[in-house]
């Protein structure tokens, strides 16, 4: 299956990013870096990526087991190398997923094939850093 998106430049280093749905993003590579702030940078993208495409995992396992989920979020660290072209290194993803009377087997469950069956972005990003994850439930 293949994807595409455009990036167009809207000046500075601000970038908009458009997908084939037609929903877009605005990119931005910082004042520091001459832009004007205004988006993401794409390193931060990558991150919010894999959490994303994780946590939509975690909440379809969750659900279909008919857990009463009620909050799911994924926070995600990224560790870069000091020198260019400073990619990630480390990843670490922490879930932390609230619910009424959530079993905890089944959160481990959920969150472990995200980890290492379902998310392509984690997957895609583990094959070029150390990508750990944990979790912990929270009762609603």
């Amino acid at each position: 299956m293949k994807k595409e998106v455009t990036v167009s430049w809207a000046g500075k280093m601000t970038f908009i990013g458009e997908a084939a749905s037609g929903n877009t993003l605005t990119m931005d590579a910082g004042k520091a870096n001459g832009g004007l702030g205004l988006g993401h940078s794409p390193m931060d993208l990558l991150l919010m990526g894999a959490g994303g495409c994780a946590s939509i995992d975690v909440v379809m396992i969750l659900q279909k087991g008919r857990q009463e989920l009620v909050d799911c979020v994924c926070q995600v660290s990224g560790t870069r190398a000091e020198e260019m072209p400073k990619v990630y290194t480390d990843i670490h993803m922490h879930f932390v997923v609230s619910g009424k009377d959530l079993k905890e087997a089944s959160v481990k469950r959920a969150v472990e094939l995200s980890m290492t069956k379902y998310c392509s972005a984690s997957l895609t990003l583990a094959k070029a850093a150390k990508l750990t994850y944990d979790w912990e439930v929270k009762e609603a």
